[in-house]
């Protein structure tokens, strides 16, 4: 070891024989006191298709930790799965989650003294939770992304589970008949491994290898093929070799490494939840990020992938076209990424992707070469206006129009304005407005999946606005945006619209606009008053005390 050591059980020699005697007790031998303890944070369960195959893979963690010469100890942390509780109660505690997994790893870390971390995520919140862990923590990290679910098949088209919500949208608004909707709910999801589109998993994965923190190939790789056992193998390896080297996570998670990972995720086409967590995750590292950073990368690069939800394939094509790498070596021949950041593995970016072509195969159509991209300029806009004045964020390619004005249809309550689009009351050039969604306000800040999916399959994706301070899937699109700031929650904007209301989404303008006076305004702010917390006791109870804006990350410290 070239770094001071952290594990309690080798630096105070006989006075240390309690902590020896326990630790035998787990299979420890006496040369096994001598080297570095690694804790091995795994998320498996089986409350999601996500996570299902990490017992599998924590299993080869551990054997290859032991083989590099360090003592892996085995502990879970927690998901919960954004697809099933999407649209219930339940998905409040989905954004609460990832602080959940942070501070279990980190206390968990902290109090075992362990000299690396070694963390196995699939679910969303896994990755975001494990980074703001590692940047907390400051010590070798890794994280090991389970892998992505491979595609299911109906009538010849792939799918995903953002499928099966859009089909029930055209289900109930009598486009489909039932026999169809229950075919694509049957074979939509085939087997273990997170959803398969550049949704918020396969987005943050991506983010993740692009900072350094993951291996090179890895963040798009099938959740059960035998590459990624060999991948975990191989993590267990490197991070042996980053203790022995003392390269901690915060000397790669650098200003330049996020940048790294925003302009990766502008060029995928990836998910709104990238804003919320990288802002996260560099708040924790004490990296200064702040939204506007989102808006100056993406006016300078472009969207070279063709990926679902907006696109046409699923990121196991992804993979087979080249996957971070090759978009990353485009990116870096047009000096659009940072090539001497470092990398966990002790090289540079520049260095990872020396053997990279610059231009794509061109036997793909998944990747677009620098000359034919899907758009010009990244997808993830920062709009402001008087209904968010610290920021809102959308995608704005793909759109049929890049504005929208209409009346306000205002909800207080996700369910609410589902049961609107379902009952026929939602007309093209309508703005629906869900507030009290927010962090504070929801409390938790649900994910809008279900209003999106229901306005797509009743045919309005592309003529209703949607606005709400609650999020929005890596799977949603359309004319919707989403981390309204200040959310309704705590007086915002949002929080006065009236019903009727003339309203102004311009994607082209990065505008958010009520058209209300400020006097009307301010009449309207001194009669508000927040309402009685949702939750008073609990988990989400201590959340909406302590959670911040979302356009800050919405962390809780």
């Amino acid at each position: 070891m070239t770094t001071e050591r952290r594990s309690s059980v080798t630096t105070a020699g006989d006075r240390r024989a309690p902590n020896r005697s326990m630790l035998r007790a787990m299979g420890f031998q006496d040369g096994d006191f001598d080297k570095p303890l690694v804790g091995l944070a795994s998320g498996h369960s089986t409350v999601t298709p996500c996570n299902m195959g990490l017992g599998d893979l924590a299993e080869k963690a551990d054997a290859a930790l032991r083989a590099a010469g360090v003592m892996p100890e085995l502990f879970g942390t927690i998901t919960v799965s954004d697809g099933i509780s999407m649209g219930t109660e339940g998905m409040k505690f989905s954004l609460a989650s990832r602080e959940i997994i942070a501070d279990s790893i980190e206390a968990v870390c902290n109090s075992q003294a362990m000299d690396g971390v070694l963390a196995l995520g699939a679910c969303d919140k896994n990755m975001p939770g494990a980074l703001m862990a590692f940047a907390r923590l400051d010590i070798p990290a890794l994280f090991v992304y389970g892998g992505t679910i491979k595609p299911g098949h109906h009538n010849g088209r792939d799918l995903t589970i953002v499928s099966v919500f859009e089909a029930l949208g055209q289900h109930i608004a009598g486009k489909m008949p039932r026999e169809e909707l229950i075919a694509i709910e049957k074979k939509a999801c085939p087997g273990a491994g997170a959803c398969g589109g550049m949704f918020t998993a396969n987005t943050m994965s991506s983010a993740i290898e692009a900072m350094g923190m993951s291996l090179p190939g890895s963040s798009t790789m099938s959740a059960i093929d035998r590459e990624k056992a060999e991948n975990t193998e191989a993590s267990a390896r490197v991070l042996a070799e980053a203790i022995q080297a003392g390269r901690t996570a915060r000397q790669i998670l650098t200003r330049q490494a996020f940048e790294n990972a925003i302009a990766v995720v502008m060029a995928e086409g990836g998910s709104t939840n990238a804003v919320l967590h990288l802002l996260a995750i560099a708040h924790a590292a004490e990296v200064p990020l702040a939204i506007e950073d989102f808006e100056t990368i993406r006016g300078r690069v472009p969207v070279l992938c063709d990926l679902s939800p907006s696109g046409r394939f699923v990121t196991t094509d992804y993979h087979a076209a080249g996957g971070v790498p090759q978009v990353m070596k485009i990116l870096l021949a047009h000096g659009l990424v940072h090539g001497d950041a470092l990398t966990i593995t002790g090289k540079t970016i520049a260095e990872v992707l020396a053997d990279v072509p610059e231009e794509p195969p061109i036997d793909q159509e998944v990747i677009r070469p620098w000359s034919n991209p899907m758009y010009a300029q990244g997808h993830l806009a920062i709009l402001r206006g008087n209904l968010a004045t610290e920021g809102g964020v959308a995608k704005i390619t793909g759109l049929k129009s890049a504005k929208i004005t209409g009346p306000a249809r205002v909800f207080d309550c996700e369910e609410d304005a589902i049961k609107a689009i379902f009952d026929g009351r939602i007309k093209a050039g309508d703005v629906m407005v869900i507030r009290y969604e927010g962090p504070k306000g929801g409390p938790g800040m649900r994910e809008m999946l279900s209003p999106t999916s229901a306005l797509v399959g009743a045919g309005l994706g592309g003529s209703v606005g949607l606005i709400t301070d609650g999020r929005f899937s890596g799977a949603t699109h359309g004319m919707v945006v989403g981390h309204v700031a200040p959310e309704a929650a705590v007086g915002g904007g949002i929080a006065l619209v009236q019903e009727g209301d003339t309203i102004t989404i311009d994607a082209d303008q990065r505008l958010l606009h009520m058209d209300v006076d400020d006097a009307e305004l301010e009449k309207r702010r001194a009669a508000w008053s927040p309402p009685p917390p949702r939750y008073t006791r609990g988990v989400l109870a201590k959340y909406a005390k302590l959670v911040g804006s979302a356009a800050k990350g919405a962390v809780t410290d």
